[in-house]
């Protein structure tokens, strides 16, 4: 979990190269990446241009490196385009002012920060961006014509290393560790007790200069050691842009160098403490080492239906977490990690329900799930999903499955008149139609 832990992503290549291949081709590969011809997506050219709230922003080239221009009554303003975001649905873009009315030492020009428009990939066009700052109606957003003189960072200002690049981009673990606690520990299998100080002195001695023991530092220090920590561009200081392979497999150096050495999914390191309750702790890939490599990003706070789970994308394992089933599966049960899975789910009904009933195998033949369902098996209504992760949680460019995995049962649902399953379907039914045939068929 230290830096001289990783190897880097181009050395799996050789023992695994269709696993490489398929991570090339997979977007966590272009999570976040440099403002290079390869790398962008959108048009950057003269005609490439979309009117927002009285002012026009223009998306263009100068000479090798991508720029965006503001333009509205009087004032202009231009950022120099670093780096990229995403590259599936959408591709938002990072950078700085070069050209504005701001001095030149204002955050606008100092700091690398996500920018106001994104490009829609299968639109082929410019959008303002969303999930960035605050959700309002076009009106009451921030403007991005007039950016505020003293900005409020993660509000109307969301500078990219301290807001985001710890998960878009591949940092040593113990970097991680340090920079978003509470997030990397919500889902920890284990407590886990971590040194930041013998940590720093040790990975960081630049941070650490002169402060001395670590009983002796004064508070302001303890608080801005790991404040320098999150302000680290991923550029300089990360393993590899983007969510490359030790991302999941933590530092794998010792592995490259001896392959019967296999990779750990779980930290381990002198700075280290983990209340295994006495048991020798596991660092293979086991059920609870697997799911935690997923749960470190994919958790977070959204708002939440009646049953607790996320309205908009982003946060699954958090939702996965408020169902039962993930005592038993893990994520990678329906989701390849090395595979990107396009922008539709391509698996048939019967392959998701025959994941389900690798477990619920009383439900394995189409009698029984007729039975169950009191739908004919080769309808919507015969399908596992369908029914117990159904389709409201709003994704980039669709609504998606929601991954806390409950019964149209619930009685939090019916009774907050939030969407059921039934009635996503039935549309034409009331909810006294869905709640008299779920009372007669499940009691």
């Amino acid at each position: 979990m230290h830096r001289d832990d990783y190897a880097g992503a181009t050395s799996c290549q050789r023992c695994h190269p269709q696993n490489y291949d398929k991570w090339l081709r997979h977007p966590h590969s272009r999570m976040n990446a440099l403002a290079v011809e390869k790398n962008v997506l959108g048009r950057f050219d003269q005609s490439q241009s979309i009117g927002y709230r009285g002012g026009r922003a223009e998306f263009y080239r100068d000479g090798d490196e991508f720029r965006m221009r503001l333009t509205r009554d009087e004032t202009t303003i231009v950022y120099h385009i670093r780096e990229t975001i995403g590259s599936r649905f959408f591709q938002y873009y990072i950078g700085r002012m070069i050209n504005g009315p701001y001095p030149a030492t204002h955050p606008y020009f100092q700091v690398n920060h996500v920018l106001p428009f994104g490009y829609w990939l299968s639109r082929e066009t410019w959008v303002p961006v969303v999930h960035v700052g605050r959700e309002l109606p076009d009106n009451e957003r921030e403007d991005p014509f007039a950016p505020p003189l003293v900005p409020t960072p993660g509000l109307n200002f969301t500078p990219y290393a301290s807001n985001c690049n710890m998960c878009h981009t591949t940092f040593p673990m113990g970097d991680e560790l340090t920079r978003k606690p509470h997030q990397v520990a919500k889902h920890a299998p284990f407590v886990l007790h971590w040194s930041m100080a013998a940590y720093f002195q040790s990975q960081h001695p630049d941070m650490w200069g002169n402060l001395g023991n670590p009983e002796d530092v004064p508070t302001e220090s303890i608080d801005y050691i790991p404040l320098r920590l999150m302000e680290h561009e991923g550029a300089e200081h990360a393993v590899a842009m983007g969510i490359a392979c030790e991302a999941c497999h933590l530092g794998s150096r010792e592995h490259v160098a001896n392959p019967r050495v296999p990779p750990d999914f779980h930290p381990h390191s002198p700075f280290l403490f983990v209340e295994t309750n006495h048991d020798e702790l596991q660092l293979g890939r086991n059920h609870q080492n697997v799911n935690w490599a997923c749960g470190r990003c994919h958790t977070g706070e959204r708002p939440t239906f009646a049953a607790g789970m996320s309205t908009w994308n982003s946060v699954e394992y958090s939702d996965a977490m408020l169902g039962s089933c993930y005592s038993e599966m893990t994520c990678v049960t329906c989701h390849n990690p090395h595979e990107a899975m396009g922008t539709q789910w391509a698996r048939t009904r019967d392959e998701d329900n025959a994941l389900c009933t690798q477990c619920h195998k009383q439900f394995g033949t189409a009698e029984a799930i007729r039975q169950h369902t009191h739908h004919d098996v080769d309808s919507e209504g015969a399908s596992c999903m369908n029914c117990h992760m159904p389709r409201i949680n709003e994704g980039l460019e669709a609504v998606v499955r929601t991954h806390m995995i409950y019964s149209p049962t619930n009685a939090s649902m019916i009774e907050s008149n939030h969407p059921n399953a039934c009635n996503l379907c039935h549309t034409d039914r009331s909810i006294d139609w869905t709640t008299e045939h779920l009372t007669q068929w499940y009691g």
